[in-house]
């Protein structure tokens, strides 16, 4: 099997490169440490984690759609594909009789079996198992008017409480196809359809949700299918109850918000993202990046003392019900990494209970720090939380991190009766009555991961560029779309997919579909300040105020510099003002991370690499607060 292009598996025989030189890992020795033999000498290191890349044969980035631009039917014959191959995936002792097995139970032969295998071993994305330009021979594909009787047939006989037996559901369906002139499928080709039914929604339709809630809710003190780290993470977020002040003048600007995700089957923290924006697709997008990313980096940053060993992509996703966790951003991007989406069920907070308690805990140790609020007025009593706040942003960040390694990880957890970071490690490692899965693998393809997770917009490329919100875009990479016609519909100008970030909409990145890769797309005046989507909503506001019935790029900056005059000329600023001005500065911190471009362009249209920011939201986006 060949070494995967997105991911960095950690386990002993995979080629890595440390200090420059070729290595191969020997052991791994603990959560976030390995042993190395170069392959040349067999000198023997001992290497953090962190300190090994990935061996790249190529150094130019790998060609693959955008999510978006895929259509829905080849999107949903690549999920059925994966759910084919998926239990052979990683399974140490598979033979060639399991794939031939596999194959025959849902009517393909081993051969296409093991080249779907083979096509996403190589990185472990959805899209690998894309249809080609040209369909595979044997393949067979039902019809649409077949497809709808299926359906049909499922809804109106198998899933009622009559409880008709799968027989009954394939002699129905043949009947229909009969009376309708159409070859009937083979009776197989139903049953699967009926397997790949979700167990919980089977239940629920034929015997109710009282049986369903019997069969499939978590008991106390556990969680269906949390069996070992990164099986179920659940996500979510609250205002914390503490007023924090600004980086400069050191006065009140608000309550925050937190976002986090939880580990459920070791309890450990594995991502949070914390900020004065409204909860949405931004502060979602964080958290989940910042689970699924390494943290090395952002502790030695901050000076944190501590490890934090949580990385690696999630089997499975448990969320609320929330907007925010609804988009097609979000799902497409789940299917594209392999992870699973399970919404909590309405109603039914129990399915919640480990991130909220989680967020309990954290609520509880907030109410010990100056500038808390407490849970509610009668506990406030007469405590001047404005008075007495001060903690900035950045240093509550930094209080949450060394809270959550250096006591949260390692004190004992009352479910679990040993710390979370034990339990993680028993998970990783193994017991003597339980396996480990091993170290997660690692993300190496970080930029797109960003770019897969970040908002877009679609629009035509002019003769002047792009325009987004009043604001116009250009470099010269666009120059060969000008007025491009729709390849479907030529009377019509064709509609390209434009990517940005909330925080930072100085540039937007440009997915070129006929090579499948990103440009980054700069204002085409340079002299605008860099803004966020806010502030660019709040100076439109506030052109259209002052009597513009249109309001176009030049208003929009100068109603902008106007407000950042009337920000920092005040005498006393309020606290809705000293926010935006912190929202700004935190904003533009990180945005200003520098990270390689995403993609290497050819010499005589290669653009400046933009600034990237280190994790990124879903498509919706956020209204102001």
């Amino acid at each position: 099997m060949s070494t995967p292009t997105t991911l960095l598996q950690l386990q002993p025989g995979t080629a890595v490169v440390y200090q420059n030189r070729l290595h191969r890992i020997t052991h791994v020795l603990d959560l976030d440490e390995v042993l190395l033999a170069d392959d040349e000498t067999n000198q023997v290191s001992h290497a953090k984690v962190g300190d090994l890349e990935a061996v790249v044969g190529n150094s130019q980035p790998s060609a693959r759609p955008d999510l978006l631009q895929v259509l829905d039917k080849d999107w949903e014959e690549a999920k059925r594909r994966y759910e084919i191959i998926r239990p052979l995936l990683d399974k140490a002792d598979r033979s060639r009789q399991d794939v031939t097995d596999r194959g025959k139970a849902f009517g393909h032969h081993a051969n296409t079996l093991y080249e779907w295998l083979r096509r996403y071993e190589d990185n472990h994305l959805l899209t690998s198992l894309l249809p080609r330009t040209r369909s595979d021979k044997g393949a067979t594909k039902l019809t649409p008017e077949i497809e709808a009787i299926i359906q049909v047939v499922v809804e109106s006989e198998y899933l009622t409480k009559q409880r008709k037996s799968q027989q009954k559901v394939c002699d129905e369906v043949r009947k229909r196809c009969l009376n309708a002139g159409i070859e009937p499928p083979h009776d197989n080709t139903v049953r699967n359809r009926l397997k790949l039914l979700a167990g919980e929604y089977v239940m629920t339709k034929r015997r109710g949700r009282k049986a369903a809630d019997q069969a499939y809710s978590p008991i106390e003190g556990s969680f269906p299918g949390a069996d070992w780290p990164l099986a179920v993470v659940q996500i979510d977020h609250t205002p914390l109850d503490i007023i924090l002040v600004d980086d400069i003048d050191r006065r009140p600007v608000g309550k925050p918000w937190i976002t986090m995700a939880i580990d459920v089957f070791s309890r450990m923290a594995v991502g949070f993202y914390v900020s004065f924006d409204p909860p949405g697709a931004l502060s979602a997008g964080q958290c989940l990046a910042n689970a699924i990313l390494p943290k090395e980096g952002w502790l030695a940053k901050h000076g944190v003392k501590g490890e934090w060993p949580c990385w690696g992509i999630p089997a499975k996703l448990h969320m609320d019900n929330a907007r925010e966790f609804r988009g097609n951003m979000l799902k497409r991007a789940c299917d594209q990494y392999g992870i699973d989406i399970e919404w909590r069920p309405v109603a039914r907070p129990h399915f919640g209970g480990h991130i909220e308690r989680l967020l309990g805990t954290f609520a509880n140790e907030i109410h010990t720090l100056p500038g808390t609020t407490f849970s509610n007025v009668q506990e406030r009593g007469g405590y001047d939380s404005e008075g007495r706040a001060a903690l900035s942003l950045t240093e509550l960040e930094e209080w949450l991190v060394t809270f959550i390694v250096n006591v949260y990880h390692q004190r004992v957890h009352s479910g679990l009766r040993m710390p979370p970071i034990e339990k993680y490690r028993q998970g990783i490692f193994g017991t003597k009555d339980m396996p480990g899965r091993g170290l997660p693998a690692r993300i190496t393809d970080v930029d797109r991961l960003r770019l897969d997770l970040m908002p877009y917009e679609e629009r035509t490329v002019q003769d002047y560029g792009v325009v987004i919100d009043e604001i116009h875009y250009y470099h010269d990479v666009l120059r060969r779309w000008i007025n491009a016609p729709d390849p479907v519909a030529p009377k019509y100008k064709r509609k390209f997919m434009f990517r940005r970030d909330p925080r930072d909409i100085s540039t937007i990145w440009f997915y070129d579909p006929e090579v499948d890769l990103y440009y980054p797309i700069p204002y085409r005046d340079t002299s605008h300040p860099p803004i966020s989507i806010w502030e660019m909503r709040e100076a439109k506001r506030r052109a259209e105020a002052d009597g513009r019935r249109h309001v176009d790029e030049r208003a929009l900056f100068a109603a902008y510099d106007r407000m950042r005059e009337i920000e920092q000329n005040a005498q006393a600023k309020t606290m809705s003002a000293r926010r935006a001005t912190q929202r700004r500065k935190d904003h533009q911190e990180v945005v200003r991370q520098p990270t390689p471009p995403v993609a290497q362009m050819v010499e005589h249209t290669t653009p400046q690499p933009q600034t990237v920011p280190a994790i990124l939201p879903f498509d919706e986006m956020d209204d102001l607060a």
